[in-house]
């Protein structure tokens, strides 16, 4: 069984409540616009991080991290993009590889919209954790917690941070 906290979209803005909310987590899974080196290091020194970079995202964390990640979680296929759209309106950056193979779960960012919605269609769970950073049009800033034990998804949390 592994908790996973799940985050987006932090433009470089640091908020120790993600500390907080992360402290019974296993691992934290940032999908992208990370913003700086520093809030990636901070968020890796806590807990296992597995991050992909974002649009926004500079050199730095481009070398750090890659645009798509694919790993298996328990028993759980996960693919992670921070461009990726929602069920039903898949970015076109990812649609055919969702559609050719799609992942259990998968994660992206870059709306600041929460979304946790299941893509009956390909048999997928979509998780977008909305906006925990201060940059953008979003009121409020979220992230996810989710426990992923075996096949199964349990305990999916929605957690506000505040407004922005």
């Amino acid at each position: 069984m592994k908790k996973v906290g799940i985050i987006s979209d932090t433009h470089s803005y640091w908020d120790e409540k993600y500390l907080h909310y992360f402290e019974p987590c296993d691992e934290i899974w940032h999908a992208g616009d990370i913003g700086s080196t520093e809030v990636a290091e901070r968020l890796a020194e806590f807990r296992p991080l597995r991050a992909v970079y974002g649009n926004c995202d500079g050199g730095d964390l481009r070398l750090m991290f890659t645009e798509r990640l694919r790993w298996k979680c328990e028993d759980v296929d996960v693919l992670m993009k921070h461009i990726g759209g929602y069920p039903g309106n898949y970015d076109p950056s990812i649609r055919s590889q969702l559609y050719a193979s799609p992942p259990r779960l998968f994660i992206s960012g870059h709306s600041h919209i929460l979304k946790v919605q299941y893509d009956k269609t390909l048999g997928l769970l979509h998780i977008n954790p909305g906006a925990s950073g201060i940059q953008g049009w979003h009121k409020e800033r979220t992230l996810v917690r989710l426990t992923i034990d075996g096949s199964d998804f349990k305990d999916c949390e929605v957690i506000t941070l505040g407004g922005r």
